[in-house]
């Protein structure tokens, strides 16, 4: 199918001829609306015609297209984008094309040739693109050409000035590219070669002859169009040729020691390793450009100690890339251990996003309560310590360089519900290390005791970048895989909103990486702001599901696996999207403002309910209670909807017998009439209590007193406990036995 333009209005500047003219031309063939640019200046940015505009846009309305002709400078961008909206109502596309030449070596280069150069290629594109932007976001799409030059990527000779605006719109660009992501705006550069007024002054006739503009104006069109989905990107076009262009880095080398200053001699000594690019590395993005020297202050923080680049040691000694897995695979490291009280269960469900302001989150946040428990996410913490302990620099077959270490997948599963105090210890094993090429990934097993009894398992995934290439093994069944979710709307979505503070709470269940807490050190990595924790959108995740599916008991949940994508910055919002089939509830987990998918792969494996369960229940056979539920039902029906307006709540009852739930019952005292419902519930319950049928005749008879038995543990209650004070309306007054 070709590529239509239909409906888009094109703005491209400098486009009274070459490069400009065939955009123009292009575009307005495949049916957009073009705004034909051109001050009419020379080569050198002197003199002013509207000729070469009308000329082109005389040639676009000659084969039925639509076109209008702008004579302004790209300094006035605002006048460009006008003149779109003016006769097209919407700008959608901007090609900046325009441009002007003033050669010389840089020592005759005058403050006029610097400046000129800059105004009209980096200032007019950054005002042309201004002026559009606001417009490109309000309607969710945009399309943005930034032209560089060849010069700008490598340097020419007498170009120093055209060398660095050309360089610069690529930075312009890049930010582009990040900021107008979530609008649907996206930004990329060409470095054309093609025959032009401004490459005849470098180039031989021959050659400029057979580098036609129309073998350039295929990629801008593409760039341009509603199904490429490419962005921030660089490429190099011309003769029929395409090439994108990325940056490489080098393993580099850590010359820093412990307890010694840095010194100059240090980087002399090692700098053919600093500069050698076997086995390089290719970041993406600042944060991957900066991940070294983000890790590297991390080890400071946390361990007090940097040493030389292990990989580049283990390369120096001739171990390749440091990476042995017939010694590393089965090497125990050493047990860990990890003391807790009901302080640490608190503080990591504040965390991960639990608050007071939902009565089903008392639970994992008051001591005091008859269900305290602990969130089964917790279970990463203990085991953390095996991750960040330096244990791995003990194992044999890893001479790797820890600052390339990044956390790609985690792997949870509980073995019995977790204590809510103790001491637990942790044993990690290599389970496997795999080749992937581009790096290695290391299967870190670790099951944690409480004294001889298996709490739970995890299993980290690390990726080591540069790492590979050690002609390993790619997969490992000993790996517990991510898996995809249905192809289906999904069953239920979540959406929770994180605080301005919640890197800087979870950090204190034991992450202390500054990365997660000072700005200044988030900007070394390229963030705007401190990132929140990968750990901590895992735990919200993971409750999500709890909550959904599950009914906040944790003794429900087996298990949870996911795959870390994208960070995500304290304050937004995390929207869970969730799929049950059977026991396992697959789901995945986007920022809600961005529409990034953050945790992917992600599954939550459940227990299923007990035997004893409501749905499997006789539903009350031979209790005591099932009377007193009868005459509440009865009095619903001739009372109903007084009780409504005196109540307004809905209640629900789980009586058990001999210590196992027997019977299940829901009082609606909030719609309608009211009504009493036996067995399940698919409303929202808004306190739910838990009593033995014996203890319940005695509350009903008024034998026991209600808030005595919920002191003495007999009476259970999650939910609005406020509302259980109005439990008398409808125990004693219509409940009469």
């Amino acid at each position: 199918m070709s590529l239509s333009f239909e409906g888009r209005v094109v703005l491209v500047t400098g486009a009274g001829g070459g490069l400009g003219r065939e955009y123009a031309l292009a575009f307005a063939e495949r049916g957009a609306s073009v705004i034909v640019n051109d001050l009419g200046a020379d080569t050198k940015g002197g003199g002013k015609s509207s000729a070469a505009a009308d000329k082109v846009v005389e040639e676009i309305r000659a084969k039925g297209g639509k076109a209008v002709a702008n004579y302004d400078s790209v300094e006035d961008g605002e006048k460009l984008i006008q003149t779109a909206l003016d006769a097209f109502g919407r700008i959608d596309v901007v090609v900046n094309n325009a441009g002007i030449l003033r050669d010389r070596s840089f020592a005759r280069t005058s403050d006029l040739d610097w400046d000129l150069i800059q105004r009209v290629h980096l200032r007019g594109s950054f005002l042309v693109t201004r002026a559009a932007w606001n417009h490109m976001k309000n309607q969710k799409f945009g399309r943005i050409i930034m032209t560089a030059s060849a010069a700008g990527i490598y340097g020419n000779f007498g170009q120093a000035n055209y060398s660095a605006a050309k360089l610069g719109l690529l930075g312009l660009a890049n930010t582009l590219a990040i900021e107008g992501r979530k609008y649907n705006i996206h930004c990329n550069t060409i470095a054309p070669v093609a025959g032009s007024r401004l490459t005849e002054t470098v180039m031989p006739p021959d050659l400029v002859a057979s580098l036609k503009p129309e073998y350039v104006a295929p990629l801008v069109l593409w760039l341009c169009h509603e199904q490429c989905q490419e962005n921030g990107g660089l490429f190099e076009v011309g003769a029929g040729w395409i090439g994108k262009l990325r940056w490489e880095r080098t393993q580099g080398y850590i010359v820093r020691q412990k307890n010694q200053s840095m010194k100059p001699e240090a980087i002399r000594d090692h700098w053919e390793k600093i500069c050698d690019f076997t086995d390089a590395t290719k970041p993406a993005n600042i944060q991957e450009s900066l991940q070294s020297m983000v890790s590297v202050l991390s080890q400071v923080e946390s361990q007090g100690d940097v040493g030389v680049n292990p990989a580049a040691a283990a390369a120096s000694a001739g171990l390749g890339s440091g990476i042995d897995p017939t010694k590393a695979v089965g090497q125990k490291l050493p047990p860990t251990t990890f003391s807790f009280n009901h302080t640490q269960c608190i503080l990591y469900a504040l965390g991960v996003g639990m608050s007071t302001k939902d009565p089903d989150h008392l639970r994992f946040l008051y001591e005091g309560h008859p269900d305290f428990s602990c969130l089964p996410t917790f279970g990463v913490i203990p085991s953390q310590a095996a991750m960040m302990g330096g244990g791995l620099s003990s194992v044999p077959g890893l001479n790797i360089d820890f600052t390339q270490v990044l956390h790609g997948e985690q792997y949870l599963e509980l073995y019995k519900p977790l204590p809510t105090s103790g001491k637990l210890t942790s044993e990690a094993t290599i389970a496997d290390v795999l080749d992937k090429g581009s790096g290695a990934v290391i299967l870190l097993d670790v099951n944690t005791y409480s004294g001889n009894e298996l709490v739970c398992y995890n299993q980290f995934s690390v990726f080591v970048v540069g790492a590979g290439g050690f002609g390993g093994k790619r997969s490992s069944e000993k790996a517990k895989p991510p898996v995809p979710p249905p192809k289906r709307s999904p069953d239920a979505v979540v959406i929770d909103s994180t605080t301005r503070d919640q890197a800087a709470l979870y950090r204190l269940s034991g992450d202390w990486n500054p990365l997660h807490i000072d700005p200044s050190f988030a900007a070394m990595g390229g963030f705007k702001a401190p990132i929140l924790h990968g750990l901590c959108s895992f735990g919200f995740a993971a409750r999500h599901v709890l909550k959904q599916f599950a009914d906040n008991d944790p003794s429900r949940f087996k298990a949870i696996k996911v795959r870390f994508v994208k960070p995500v910055m304290p304050g937004q919002s995390l929207q869970t999207e969730m799929w049950k089939e059977g026991n396992r509830v697959h789901i995945q987990c986007k920022v809600k403002e961005t529409d990034a998918v953050v945790l992917a792969g992600a599954y939550v494996d459940l227990h299923g309910t007990s035997g004893a369960s409501p749905e499997n229940l006789s539903q009350g056979g031979g209790l005591q209670s099932e009377l007193v539920f009868a005459e509440i039902g009865r009095r619903i029906k001739d009372v109903g909807s007084d009780l409504v307006k005196k109540v307004n709540a809905v209640f629900g009852w789980e009586i058990t017998k001999d210590g196992k739930k027997a019977a299940q019952w829901t009082i609606d005292l909030k719609s309608g009439s009211g009504s009493l419902h036996k067995g399940p519930y698919s409303g929202k319950v808004d306190v739910t209590m838990t009593v033995s049928d014996e203890d319940f005749m005695e509350v009903v008879q008024g034998k026991l007193n209600p808030q005595k038995a919920f002191f003495s543990g007999k009476l259970k209650v999650r939910g609005n406990i406020m509302l259980s004070q109005k439990l008398e309306v409808i125990l004693k007054d219509y409940a009469k036995l």
